[in-house]
């Protein structure tokens, strides 16, 4: 353990955030243990700083971001959001997914610029980093906010809303569940996943988790842990 160690785990383990609401960075497997990408980050991690590695694990990315914020853990794996950062300092992102819209097949809509139009109502997951984005880009839609990304669909199709927004493989496998569904074309935005320390860690805190990160982009890590877990449609970060 280095002497710069102590700044990550105040409470003697290291306390990792981690949200299965995205199932492209974590889920819960058959015993409900949560595995994924970002759970394999968070091992390597507490094993590079020679520390014993507690997961506290939440349903949404706005409950994980909270629990780093208020103290109830010491890092996590977010999207990075300029609302966040008031509170968290992040890495540069390790992996880079899309955000798209989710409409019915009947819906007139098959243009994301034509989403943001007075009488739409676009479902988000709350608290999520498209929740942010959409929270600001939006000025004529309508925004239904679901409890959890995992909730949108369901949310969408009870409602009668005109639009999903989400991680575009939840919204592909969604779309499995309920008939007459599609993807708009392309993608509304980039969701840049990186990993966060609040800034009252110091900035020492926050340049080792940005060197570990850069070093599991370089030595191949997030890419065999994307390959391991069976994640497609999701890309490793420059």
């Amino acid at each position: 353990m280095s002497p710069s160690t102590p700044i990550f785990c105040p409470t003697g383990a290291l306390r990792a955030s981690i949200n299965v609401g995205n199932p492209i960075l974590a889920c819960l497997n058959e015993t409900g243990d949560a595995v994924g990408v970002s759970v394999d980050l968070a091992n390597a991690f507490a094993a590079e700083l020679g520390l014993p590695l507690e997961l506290h694990v939440f349903k949404s990315a706005g409950e994980s971001v909270a629990a780093v914020s208020n103290g109830e853990a010491d890092f996590g794996f977010f999207a990075i959001d300029p609302l966040r950062a008031e509170q968290l300092a992040f890495t540069e992102p390790y992996v880079l997914i899309e955000g798209c819209y989710l409409v019915r097949d009947d819906s007139p809509l098959d243009d994301n610029a034509q989403v943001d139009m007075p009488g739409i109502e676009v479902v988000v997951g709350k608290g999520s980093a498209y929740d942010l984005h959409l929270t600001r880009e939006l000025k004529h839609a309508t925004i239904v906010r679901s409890a959890t990304s995992p909730t949108v669909v369901d949310t969408f199709m009870a409602s009668g809303a005109n639009v999903a927004a989400g991680v575009k493989q939840q919204l592909e496998f969604d779309a499995t569940r309920f008939p007459g569904l599609r993807l708009l074309p392309g993608r509304f935005m980039q969701i840049r996943q990186a990993m966060g320390v609040p800034h009252a860690y110091g900035k020492e805190a926050a340049e080792r988790l940005r060197q570990f990160v850069e070093r599991a982009k370089a030595g191949g890590f997030v890419a065999e842990a994307l390959e391991r877990h069976g994640i497609v449609g999701a890309t490793v970060a420059d």
